[in-house]
């Protein structure tokens, strides 16, 4: 009678097993991006799903100083991995207060139907397109005079078209929320900021280097160099033979650091002409992030 009770208690057993629904169902979602970095111990990256026009995390990760990510596949529902439409990659803080996506979308691309989506920065909501990021610069030092040229414009640098007044000749995309651009000038000590802005026809965040006589600067984006120099530089700054960046930054700032995107940047020469000469800068696509994301 034992062994028949055995034998009748084993298929119910096999069946209960065989018919638990509870364990939800997930996929792979494998990241390949290149050109991230490592944003230090204040931020780190987070993927996220488009479903139904709603973000889910896919969850997040950091990069060391070769741009190896610490993670390249992430375990997602398997039902939000096919009704996807489109994947963003963001920069969160650390910590992260808010469960909701960041204004600082670095890349993001469509899935059109297809498990594999390729990320760029011209992807909406990503930051934009850089295919034909271009501007020009011009050497000349307006805030240290009070009506006439002093003679010394080798030691400031402004973006745009030198004129009374100077005009914006940037080609860049303008910036959503979570984004700024940033001037720098490579000193002997490293970057030095010439500051941030998102209007390429207004003054920019500040201007601590620059003369005391006429502060305020040309409706441009730049700077002089005249003052409070940082440790390891002395002023006043000569710019000619210098390398000189636009970067873009996000908000809030990871690092007082140039980002890794720097779309545009010269080399000057060592006898670089000042105003009413221009310089062109010329694209750095290659500092812009690309990759894939697959689902499996």
């Amino acid at each position: 009678m034992r062994k028949l009770l055995t034998l009748l208690l084993i298929p119910a057993f096999l069946f209960s097993c065989g018919d638990d629904d509870s364990a939800p169902t997930t996929a792979a979602l494998n990241l390949n991006i290149n050109g991230l970095e490592d944003l230090g111990a204040t931020a780190q990256y987070e993927g996220w799903l488009i479903v139904g026009g709603n973000p889910v995390s896919t969850g997040t990760f950091t990069v060391d100083a070769n741009g190896t990510l610490s993670t390249t596949s992430f375990s997602v529902n398997n039902e939000d991995a096919d009704a996807a439409t489109k994947f963003v990659l963001t920069i969160e803080p650390i910590p992260d207060p808010d469960p909701a996506p960041a204004a600082a979308k670095l890349v993001a691309g469509d899935f059109n139907g297809t498990t594999s989506a390729t990320l760029s920065t011209g992807t909406a909501p990503a930051l934009g397109d850089f295919s034909n990021a271009a501007g020009t610069l011009f050497l000349r030092t307006p805030t240290d005079e009070t009506g006439t040229n002093n003679g010394n414009d080798i030691y400031g640098v402004w973006f745009g078209t030198p004129g009374t007044p100077p005009t914006p000749n940037f080609t860049l995309p303008v910036l959503d929320e979570g984004w700024v651009y940033e001037g720098w000038v490579i000193g002997d000590a490293g970057p030095i900021s010439t500051g941030t802005f998102t209007d390429f026809g207004a003054v920019d965040s500040g201007n601590p280097f620059s003369g005391t006589e006429n502060n305020a600067g040309p409706p441009v984006p730049g700077e002089d160099f005249f003052n409070a120099a940082p440790a390891g530089e002395t002023f006043p700054l000569d710019i000619r033979g210098r390398r000189i960046v636009i970067s873009v930054e996000p908000v809030p700032d990871n690092s007082p650091a140039p980002f890794l995107l720097k779309p545009l940047l010269v080399d000057l020469a060592i006898d670089a002409a000042t105003a009413p000469t221009s310089h062109d800068f010329g694209q750095n696509l290659g500092s812009v992030p690309t990759g894939t994301v697959t689902r499996q």
